[in-house]
């Protein structure tokens, strides 16, 4: 399912989210505001750990959701047959490259995990060329995910001139 009536408010989708199995609706609607403004199409993977109707989701998301290309996903296979032929960029803390080696174009995919596990180790030690990570004090957990998403996010636009961007 897509919803198309973002493209009204965005003229180009520079950059593609994607979030893997989220499980906490606060960081799906902040991540689904952080989209909106940027002009970037925010791509969910099911299972999610709640409800799309949820409030915490629709109040962190404010009024931006009319403004969102969000598509919905059953599973990461079902996204990656519907996205054959895109790069993608896998953040986890597992990865050995840090994000801002990365050199980001448009319509790259940025995919990041589910809260409590991250992406799947296959898919982290499969694509170790596009595998990355943010820099963090050693023995610490993670970042919180909307965080880990608009920081990313961010670099890309910024090594692409925040085109688009007022």
């Amino acid at each position: 399912m897509r919803n198309t009536s973002a493209t009204r408010y965005n003229k180009i989708i520079m950059f593609n989210i994607v979030l893997v199995e989220p499980e906490i609706p606060q960081n799906t609607g902040n991540i689904s505001r952080t989209c909106a403004c940027t002009g970037s199409a925010l791509h969910i993977v099911k299972p999610m750990g709640f409800e799309i109707t949820d409030a915490k989701l629709k109040r962190a998301g404010l009024d931006y959701w009319d403004k969102l290309d969000l598509t919905y996903y059953e599973n990461l296979d079902e996204f990656f047959a519907r996205n054959a032929g895109g790069k993608f960029y896998y953040l986890s803390k597992k990865a050995s490259k840090r994000y801002t080696d990365a050199r980001f174009r448009d319509g790259d995919f940025l995919v990041f995990g589910k809260e409590t596990k991250g992406l799947p180790e296959h898919v982290v030690f499969d694509n170790p060329d596009t595998a990355l990570r943010i820099p963090m004090a050693n023995g610490l957990r993670s970042l919180n995910l909307s965080n880990t998403v608009a920081l990313v996010l961010y670099e890309a636009l910024r090594q692409n001139g925040f085109r688009d961007l007022i």
